[in-house]
């Protein structure tokens, strides 16, 4: 049992349940009670009592956990001690409340609790330089829980970054602002990745800290080390429950990635209340078991000396990653709300701001922050210019002593420039690759793109083999073996899609890649949203891409997906034929650093076509064959994507033979891509004068999304069923003859 206690004498409290523990709780014209006797509110002490009436002092507290009463006083909340960090810290709180009550939306809660250690963090360790934000050897920050925003708003402004500014706070969570509800990479330099799924800033983190570990051991000699940083991150309770942080926090610590330090804001409170309505673990030793180094601080509301050694005790364990654990009062300093799930997400209103100013000492109008506090922190202005500079002529140093290495270094990580033989390697890579499953293609190209591309790196959550993604000789990416390419992500498809993600939107020129079946993109997809909208441009590969893969049933056999995918934006979902359009959809990724690209490949072995185009496939769409008379439209026109292509070229075979009608054939491997093009192109493929009436789409999946090109679909709209996939492709009509009845159907020729 635990009670929080205080010295003798003065109003009253009486021991009630709250959240878990045994608190002290104010109540008007009662006598003083507490666990062992009668106390005072003050400074209160947290004290766990034994079973036989012992008891120890753990901490002090800051202030009572309480709810306030109606005619009482609370008495004002301990700080640090330390006025001006006091001031520091208030100004991060009160810019935080201030933006939230403006805009009458927003989480002002974890701001306040948090904003002790973050300014500790940010004054004292973090290394970056404002006035260049994307400088290569920054340190990365992370706010994994990024309903708190405006703790990074706050910051990002305070030291010297040129956004957002003071407008762009007063319009936070408006229209066309920049300070928006969650942190977005692509709209501010500062933010390095996209948070507000709760976990995902972990699982990012994660990957941030890989490309750091891989880019160290491709570049770094024991005198010159060009990639040496940090990741942090700030993870809430409701990251900790989240499975794609646990998934994540799993391989970081198999991975012994020691230049990852995240702080764990653990207060206890969740949108629906108290966190231990669902949640009772014992963190410290979950953490322990994944191989962190655990650091717990007694006392993150006030006890900043300890949150600095607890930041260097990480800083000096390079074999672990490090969680710190930071107990916090959620919404500190407000009297109606601290510690309270009230204070998770809504505005305070305008009696609480003012009350919550009284009672942290703030005299300041809203908006406003002190001329002294500025000053102190844009010294990082100069500082991080000073670090940068210092990093510039390092690199001079390198490339007199390692000039090969270095104009690497240059081309890759600094430009950002593709390896200059990528489009050639794809190219011959295709040619000499025949008819076999387009899993086959792939791994054949990923290998023929590694041997030119040193910026590759990748794998498969666990079913490596069966995506064909090993780069052969290439190694596996292990805490002794950080240069490898071959990553392992296990059976972790959330944090692997996030993860791939954070490499990526480390922003130094890597080309990361993830695997797993079409059908558990399901255990992806939130991940996989997060990485279109952050503009990270994955390629993300799946294999066994219908029912064709046939005996492991319809848990396995992809119906919605594709459907579902191709309705995401700033996803490119690509399905190839042949080995041709394979290399086409490996060429969209990497001429696309922005977009996601999602090659969708099949188990069973397809045609090489003689008139498959890589070009034709570039554009999303293209003919195939046709045998209409010049000048003339065809009768009927069929499209197929990936396996599909085949059948629908034998269905027009049987046409044209059996049934003397001028057929065109179109593949379409990219939906979105096909969008992307002018009218014109267009036109060209899918003329209007043939219109959706007679064409015929033909794909072994869900016809949702395919009726903008046709009337008459020969896909499933049901799940699979369990069977070889010969027989399966059969049972659902995915055949020549079946699409070459509907054919007929639709050029008015009967059955």
């Amino acid at each position: 049992m635990e009670a929080y206690l205080s010295a003798p004498s003065r109003p009253s409290v009486t021991l009630s349940e709250f959240s878990g523990r045994r608190v002290c709780q104010t109540k008007r014209n009662d006598s003083l009670l507490g666990a062992r006797g009668r106390f005072a509110p003050g400074t209160w002490e947290r004290v766990v009592l034994g079973r036989r009436g012992g008891s120890r002092t753990v901490s002090r507290l800051p202030q009572v956990r309480a709810t306030a009463t109606a005619g009482v006083s609370l008495v004002k909340p301990k700080q640090t001690g330390n006025a001006f960090a006091d001031l520091c810290i208030n100004s991060i709180r009160f810019l935080a409340v201030d933006a939230v009550e403006k805009a009458n939306s927003g989480h002002p809660g974890a701001p306040m609790g948090q904003a002790p250690l973050a300014f500790t963090l940010w004054d004292k360790y973090l290394r970056f330089n404002p006035k260049n934000p994307n400088w290569v050897n920054r340190d990365r920050f992370v706010l994994s829980c990024g309903h708190g925003s405006m703790l990074q708003y706050a910051l990002l402004y305070l030291y010297g970054y040129d956004q957002p500014t003071m407008d762009d706070i007063k319009t936070f969570c408006e229209f066309g602002s920049c300070a928006t509800s969650h942190p977005e990479n692509f709209l501010l330099p500062g933010v390095e990745v996209t948070t507000g799924p709760l976990g995902s800033g972990v699982a990012q983190a994660v990957g941030l800290a890989i490309a750091e570990a891989h880019l160290g051991a491709m570049f770094n000699t024991p005198e010159e080390k060009l990639i040496d940083h940090y990741t942090y991150f700030i993870m809430s309770d409701g990251c900790m429950q989240e499975g794609v942080a646990a998934e994540a926090a799993s391989l970081a610590g198999h991975l012994g990635l020691g230049k990852l330090i995240g702080f764990f804001d653990d207060n206890k409170i969740t949108y629906d209340g108290p966190t231990d309505l669902a949640f009772s673990e014992d963190v410290v030793s979950r953490f322990k078991s994944y191989n962190w180094q655990v650091i717990s601080i007694a006392d993150g509301n006030t006890d900043i000396d300890n949150i600095s050694k607890a930041i260097e005790e990480a800083q000096k364990d390079l074999t672990r990653p490090s969680l710190i654990i930071v107990p916090t009062t959620i919404g500190f300093g407000s009297p109606k709300h601290a510690n309270k799930r009230t204070a998770h997400g809504e505005p305070f209103g305008s009696d609480e701001v003012k009350a919550t100013r009284e009672n942290l000492g703030w005299k300041y109008a809203p908006f406003e922050v002190p001329e002294e506090v500025l000053k102190h922190c844009r010294r990082k202005i100069q500082e991080g210019a000073r670090l940068e500079q210092e990093w510039n002529e390092l690199l001079q140093r390198y490339k007199s002593k390692h000039p090969e290495q270095a104009a690497l270094f240059e081309r890759m990580v600094i430009r950002k420039e593709k390896s200059p033989g990528w489009e050639k390697a794809l190219k011959d890579c295709a040619a000499k690759t025949g008819s076999m499953a387009t899993r086959q293609v792939s791994g054949a190209m990923l290998n023929a793109l590694a041997a030119v591309m040193p910026e590759i790196i990748g794998g498969s959550a666990d079913l490596a083999p069966s995506n064909n993604t090993l780069l052969k000789g290439f190694g596996d990416f292990s805490r002794n073996n950080y240069k490898a390419k071959n990553m392992r992500f296990g059976v972790r498809e959330a944090a692997m899609t996030a993860i791939t993600a954070g490499i990526k939107l480390h922003n130094t020129g890597l080309f990361p890649y993830c695997a797993t079946f079409l059908i558990f993109t399901d255990y992806a997809r939130g991940m996989l949203r997060l990485a279109a909208l952050s503009e990270a441009g994955i390629t993300f590969i799946t294999t066994h891409d219908s029912v064709a893969l046939g005996e492991d049933g319809p848990t396995h056999q992809p119906i919605e997906h594709l459907a579902s995918l191709r309705a995401m934006p700033n996803v490119y979902t690509f399905r190839p034929c042949d080995a041709n359009e394979c290399a086409a959809g490996y060429a969209l990724s990497i001429r696309h650093d922005d977009k996601v690209v999602l090659l969708a490949l099949t188990r069973q072995k397809t045609n090489k076509l003689e008139t498959s185009s890589y070009d034709g496939a570039l554009r999303g769409a293209y003919v195939v064959s046709d045998n209409s008379p010049a000048g003339k439209h065809p009768d009927v026109i069929l499209i197929g994507t990936g396996s599909e292509v085949d059948v629908v070229v034998e269905a027009a075979d049987q046409l044209r033979t059996s049934d003397a009608l001028n057929v065109r054939v179109v593949s379409m491997p990219c939906m979105e891509l096909f969008e992307d093009q002018d009218a014109a192109y267009q036109e060209s493929v899918l003329p209007a004068a043939v219109p959706r009436s007679r064409r015929v789409v033909c794909e072994a999946a869900s016809s949702f999304g395919w009726s903008k090109y046709a009337d008459h679909f020969v896909c499933i709209d049901r799940f699979g069923a369990s069977g070889k996939g010969p027989d399966l492709m059969k049972y659902f009509g995915i055949t020549p003859s079946n699409v070459a009845k509907k054919a007929r159907e639709a050029a008015g020729k009967g059955v």
